[in-house]
């Protein structure tokens, strides 16, 4: 056994089945008698258990040691990476008021590709070709969805369209993306210390990787001020880069980036914060779960310039639902919407496009 599985045995014990499944996404322990886990897609409640709220609290706090934080009253929050490089979250009394509350999302072994995704469903032979076009022809972009709809594993599958010639820099809170190209520098967000010293945030990676010479930037996810500085990345000269945000839709992904660049304290106008987002951002591509627990892209949008001060897309291809089965089961089709402003630009690659009518 090695190093790795000894760890999560030895702390994790009355889950490591679940750990060990590779259907099972995450997991969720609600205190010592109460553990979800989400498998294909789907919350099942199970019959594990820890002993008792001492043993499930020592394991959070041995996770928390293994990574040199602190899990106590005065630190009742953890946000941890596993040593096979699941996340994990833990929270612990009096802030939960049900014993340690630990979340558990499990590390994948498999490369996700594009293509996999279009056997999966999640997006249809045309919204392939579209996806490909987008990132050959370096535009910006932004992957938005709500939690656990798949926005690191399409970023995942985005960033392997990347031609290998190119020098990418990835830069992340945890270590979850898996380029398949030789020619990636990875990076890795440091919190502080007990003492609150020595912490290097995503906004400190941004401004440093800028000065080494990225071909593109890959960027796990925006929460924050670092989204300033990645729009002017992206509008002095390194185009194709991408990242992840949590948002509602597509043009809520473009108000979230408004945001959080004003959280970065520069003082500037509303409206030049805007200018900035739809000059910077290219196109939006949206995932969500859905009901039945399916992942799908189910809308591909370009970003237009501002109109009367506010947003502008186009939608190029989304999902239309057309059916809820008594079991619960969607089905629906991906339709096309309106042609790229880079059709032209497309055919001169000789990039294949959908047939836009």
């Amino acid at each position: 056994m090695n190093e790795n599985a000894s760890f999560l045995v030895l702390f994790l014990a009355p889950v490591k089945e679940y750990l060990a499944d590779d259907a099972v996404s995450e997991i969720l322990i609600n205190g010592p008698s109460q553990i979800y886990i989400e498998r294909n897609g789907c919350l099942e409640e199970t019959d594990a258990r820890f002993a008792n709220e001492a043993q499930l609290k020592a394991a959070a706090v041995n996770i928390a040691k293994s990574v040199e934080r602190q899990l106590d009253e005065a630190h009742p929050d953890l946000d941890a990476r596993l040593p096979d490089g699941s996340r994990v979250h833990a929270t612990i009394p009096p802030v939960s008021r049900c014993g340690t509350i630990l979340s558990i999302r499990k590390f994948k072994k498999e490369m996700l590709t594009i293509d996999r995704l279009e056997s999966f469903g999640s997006i249809p032979h045309d919204g392939v070709l579209l996806l490909n076009a987008i990132v050959k022809l370096r535009k910006n972009t932004i992957v938005s969805g709500g939690t656990s709809s798949g926005k690191t594993s399409v970023l995942n599958a985005l960033s392997g369209l990347i031609p290998e010639k190119e020098r990418i820099l990835v830069l992340e809170d945890a270590n979850e993306l898996q380029l398949q190209q030789k020619h990636c520098v990875y990076f890795e967000t440091r919190k502080p210390d007990k003492n609150g010293q020595g912490e290097f945030s995503i906004r400190d990676l941004v401004i440093a990787s800028l000065r080494l010479r990225p071909d593109r930037l890959v960027i796990g996810e925006i929460r924050g001020g670092e989204a300033l500085d990645l729009l002017q990345a992206m509008n002095t000269g390194h185009s194709g880069s991408m990242s992840t945000i949590h948002a509602n839709s597509p043009v809520d992904a473009l108000s979230r980036m408004e945001t959080c660049a004003i959280l970065s304290g520069a003082n500037l106008p509303l409206n030049a914060i805007r200018m900035q987002v739809a000059s910077a951002i290219d196109c939006v591509v949206y995932t969500m779960r859905l009901p039945d627990g399916s992942r799908k892209i189910v809308e591909i949008a370009e970003v237009l310039p501002l109109v009367n001060g506010e947003y502008a897309l186009r939608s190029l291809m989304r999902w239309k639902t057309e059916e809820v089965a008594p079991d619960g089961t969607i089905s629906g089709h991906f339709q096309l919407g309106e042609a790229p402003s880079f059709r032209d630009n497309a055919e001169l690659l000789r990039l294949e496009l959908p047939e836009y009518r």
